[in-house]
This record gives C-alpha cells, structure tokens and sequence, in this order.
C-alpha cells in the first residue's frame, strides 16, 4: 500500500502538534463548560468513489440525546461540504445548547456547500488525501502519515 503514495504530505509529528493546538484552542474556548463527553456517528456520501454523490447517508446514529449540550463536531477532512451541511442541519434539529465544527484538514477549493467551520487544523490543496484516518475504498487508513495517493490507483 505505501507504494501507492505519491509521497507524505503531514508527517506523524506534524499531525500530533497541529492536533494538540487543536485541542488547545477548544480547551480554551470550553474552559468551565462542558464535561467531556464522546459519541460516535457515521454518515457518508461518497461510498467507494472519489466525488460526492450528493445522497447522505447516516451509517450509525448517536446513542445519545445532544438536546441543551454543547456539541463540537470532529471531521478528519472536509471536501464538497454536502456530508457535513447535512449532519449539521440534522443535529441542529436536534436542539444542542451549541454546536460547533472541527476539522483536521479542509479543502475549501472543493467546496460544493459552505459550511462554517470553527477549528481548522490545516487547509489543504486538492490532493487525494490518505492516511491516518484517511481512506480510498476503505484502503489506506491505517498509515501513520497523510500522503498523496498516486493518481493511477483511482483513475
């Protein structure tokens, strides 16, 4: 599989020290307002392909009420914007004291809905981005670096 990047575009550190500032700012921002607290959902609308096909899909669903809790968001990458405009309108609806973005990495070139984000670890040129979390076909996420996946791989 490492033969397939094109060559690593965050390394491990660079990741750990753009999370921790991350956190930082949020630690900051929340000081004295919310017990941590995680849950998990999964929505998607690209399946094994490489654009969005504009249908969201909510894959889990959260296994807890956000009704008057602050909420922040965590995404590893915003592309097009039609994944997270939906998820936010939906958890919005839900009545949240707040709700907030956070993304490691945003492609705002690739936009295709505006969404606000609030915490933006790196904006990123339109490359295809694996590694770390990061997936092609459900390939690639275990990497423990971003890179750039060759173009021959996918087209």
């Amino acid at each position: 599989m490492i033969n397939d990047v094109e060559k690593v575009f965050f390394s491990e550190d660079e990741i750990a020290k753009c999370v921790k500032e991350l956190g930082g700012k949020i630690t900051e921002d929340y000081a004295g307002k919310i017990p941590a607290a995680i849950d998990f959902m999964v929505a998607s609308s690209y399946g094994t392909g490489t654009s969005t096909s504009g249908n969201v899909r909510i894959l889990k669903d959260l296994d807890h009420s956000i009704e008057g809790k602050h909420v922040i968001v965590v995404e590893d990458i915003i592309d097009s914007g039609v994944t997270l405009n939906y998820l936010l309108k939906n958890l919005s609806d839900r009545n949240p004291e707040s709700l907030k973005l956070c993304t490691l990495l945003s492609k705002p070139e690739r936009r295709k809905v505006e969404v606000s984000v609030d915490y933006i670890g790196k904006i990123v040129p339109d490359y295809f981005l694996v590694g770390y979390g990061l997936d092609y076909a459900e390939k690639y996420r275990n990497l423990p670096f971003i890179g750039i996946l060759k173009s021959s791989v996918y087209e």
